[in-house]
């Protein structure tokens, strides 16, 4: 009978021991702070990173001469917002303005600043355009004035001695109606439907080779094109470069701008691509598209 009563005790000594161990495994379950019982596991899949991903259309039209450079910023755009759709119309800088202005663009482009009357809309440049006058290295000419250059694209000077180079009839070579560097060349230096060109080419390659093979050829290329098979002469003794461009020395030089309202907000989508797009995660792809970016 003790031995019994002896048992008992013993066994119920354990069962105590069992209870006071299982109570101290839940007295530390009750410390875990309150506000994390029921948070997840963080997964890589749900770590937010620092773009929020949009969808919508962004319609762009206007200037030709942003065709490149609107290429290259939309199709990299896909990968940074695969949702937005970027739509581009080449229709000239004007009807970019206007669309801006009576709201049929998202975002008008302009390869020129605003004019006064042109109300209604703002501009912001994201990039410059550079464009290069060259000539045969065989050439002695090393430099001359936007007037020289506009008097020989249009006749009025005929011979290179005229301007300090060789007894020799000019050749002057250039772009296809429609171009976008022809429109820079011919805007900037006031010879709109006034050039006597020997050649009209497609391609800035092709007007880089003409030029190269012939000693009394003159030309104009998008700076980033321009390579050692051609002279690059100074204007008004600035030569071209992306430094003189961006700070607004080298004279035959443009803005390439998006034109947008200044009284309606822009949707999410359009400002997404703006911002993008002037800034430094974009520069490489200007100037890859030939022109000179402005943001650093």
């Amino acid at each position: 009978m003790k031995k019994r009563t002896l048992a008992l005790m013993l066994s119920a000594a354990l069962c105590v021991g069992m209870l006071a161990g299982c109570g101290g495994g839940d007295a530390g379950s009750a410390n875990t702070p309150a506000g994390n019982t029921n948070s997840p596991a963080v997964t890589e899949s749900e770590t937010p990173d620092n773009t929020t991903e949009l969808t919508g259309t962004v319609v762009t039209n206007g200037s030709t001469s942003m065709e490149s450079v609107m290429g290259s910023l939309t199709e990299a755009f896909r990968e940074v917002q695969p949702g937005i759709q970027v739509q581009y119309t080449g229709s000239g800088s004007g009807a970019g303005i206007t669309s801006a202005q009576d709201g049929t663009a998202d975002i008008g482009l302009a390869s020129r600043d605003l004019k006064d009357d042109e109300t209604g809309v703002k501009a912001i440049t994201v990039a410059k355009d550079g464009i290069a006058i060259i000539i045969n290295p065989e050439n002695p000419v090393a430099d001359l004035s936007v007037e020289q250059i506009a008097q020989l694209a249009t006749g009025e000077i005929t011979n290179w001695s005229e301007v300090g180079g060789n007894d020799a009839q000019v050749v002057f070579i250039g772009r296809e109606a429609g171009s976008g560097t022809r429109d820079g060349f011919e805007s900037i230096t006031g010879t709109e439907d006034a050039c006597k060109y020997q050649n009209e080419l497609t391609s800035t390659g092709e007007v880089i080779a003409n030029v190269a093979s012939n000693p009394n050829a003159i030309g104009y290329a998008s700076l980033s094109a321009v390579d050692d098979t051609v002279k690059a002469i100074t204007v008004g003794g600035v030569a071209a470069t992306e430094e003189t461009v961006l700070d607004g020395t080298y004279a035959i030089q443009r803005n390439f701008n998006f034109i947008v309202s200044d009284s309606t907000e822009l949707s999410d989508a359009a400002q997404a691509f703006i911002e993008w797009a002037t800034s430094a995660d974009a520069a490489d792809l200007i100037a890859g598209a030939g022109a000179v970016p402005v943001a650093e």
